[in-house]
């Protein structure tokens, strides 16, 4: 009939152990660029939108 003793204080640490460790996982995967890893990134994207803009092609006014 006796069931396990748990420790409510260890339980208690371990809980916040694993969601401390949880939020510097997101916190690492959030913030964890280099500087230069950043501006590649940034560097990429305005060249992406500067290719997409010069492929737009204008529409026709139609107005006959």
């Amino acid at each position: 009939m006796s069931g396990d003793v748990v420790n409510l204080r260890m339980a208690r640490k371990r809980r916040d152990r694993t969601a401390k460790e949880a939020q510097a996982e997101r916190n690492r995967f959030e913030h964890g660029r280099s500087k230069a890893e950043r501006e590649l990134a940034r560097a990429r994207n305005e060249k992406a939108e500067r290719h997409l803009d010069a492929s737009r092609r204008e529409p026709d006014d139609g107005g006959s």
